[in-house]
């Protein structure tokens, strides 16, 4: 946890951007001009440069925002609209949030108070999402459905940022927005990012031409689990599984890249892992890729896997340790806090 803490100093991990820091002067002018302007060519002009930090880690970000990022935007009772962007974990995985924030250099990380067990990194200030997290997700769109949100979201930022136009303007345009997004996401809503596949994965090359092994990491972060699940008596399996209820086409991508099976259980999408060979797959892949608290129950998992001599007693004890590490609940000096 002490690596954590200096991991979280500012500019060790950070991203750099070519675009001009964005103030209250020069904020409504940009806004209006990205409003104005549709083209790629006219938004990259607009972000003043490409990004140029590495690729693998903004995929990263991606796919951890693809599992558990939430764009928000409400209205306060003085009618101001408020905008938040966040990555949503529980406490235990403080790591993962402080290494966010060490990246981006912006936004706070905050621990609810209740038992309720959450912890977020958010980002409030509206020209700190235009200039940092608006670019990440324009050059890297998301893979999910989430992508639906984002578009409202960011459409709505940035019509709040135009002072060119009249705050009743303003104002009802975001309403109208607010409203769309409140209707939820179409189910058979699909990423703009899959159409270069045509919306259909049929092998590993075409998976592989939308998602990155990245984003697959960052997205295991926040939506895979590894674990161990007595079968029948005195029989333990290792368990890889991702689940989601929308996005199959998702799930069939990362699948193939893993080479596992796909189910449907009830109404959830499903990639399920028990074999031998495949879990020997999956041990390889995750490798060293994992940064944040899964990379500990990864590193558990893998090891008593490949422990040549494991019995059940044995995995017994592996099976409780991991359950008792997704009960840790920390408090924000990092020491565990007792329920």
């Amino acid at each position: 946890m002490n690596d954590v803490k200096m991991s979280s100093t500012c500019g060790q991990s950070a991203w750099v951007f070519n675009m001009p820091a964005v103030n209250s002067k020069n904020l409504s002018a940009l806004a209006g001009k990205e409003l104005k302007n549709s083209s790629e060519t006219e938004r990259s002009a607009f972000y003043s440069g490409a990004l140029k930090n590495s690729t693998e880690n903004i995929e990263w970000l991606v796919g951890i925002t693809d599992g558990a990022g939430i764009f928000q935007f409400s209205k306060t009772n003085k009618g101001v609209w408020i905008f938040t962007f966040k990555i949503v974990q529980s406490k235990t995985n403080l790591r993962l949030l402080y290494y966010i924030k060490s990246m981006l250099c912006v936004g706070s990380v905050s621990i609810s108070n209740s038992n309720d067990n959450i912890a977020e990194f958010r980002i409030r200030k509206i020209h700190h999402i235009i200039q940092y997290i608006l670019p990440i997700f324009d050059k890297y769109p998301l893979l999910t459905s989430k992508h639906f949100n984002y578009k409202l979201f960011r459409e709505a930022i940035l019509i709040s940022a135009n002072t060119l136009i009249s705050y009743e303007q303003r104002d009802k345009l975001i309403t109208d927005i607010k409203i769309k997004s409140e209707s939820g996401i179409p189910t058979d809503y699909i990423s703009p990012s899959w159409e270069i596949i045509d919306n259909i994965v049929n092998s590993v090359q075409d998976a592989m031409k939308v998602m990155s092994k990245s984003w697959v990491i960052g997205f295991t972060e926040v939506q895979g689990s590894f674990y161990l699940e007595i079968i029948e008596s005195q029989v333990l399996k290792h368990i890889f599984e991702i689940s989601q209820k929308l996005d199959d086409i998702v799930l069939k991508a990362i699948l193939k890249i893993l080479r596992v099976k796909f189910y449907i259980n009830n109404t959830n999408y499903t990639v399920f892992v028990m074999d031998s060979k495949d879990i020997q797959y999956i041990v390889k892949y995750f490798h060293k890729q994992l940064k944040g608290m899964k990379s500990l129950e990864y590193r558990i998992w893998a090891r008593s896997f490949t422990k040549k001599r494991k019995d059940f007693k044995y995995l017994i004890n592996i099976k409780n340790l991991m359950g008792n590490i997704r009960s840790i609940r920390l408090d924000r000096e990092f020491k565990n806090k007792v329920l």
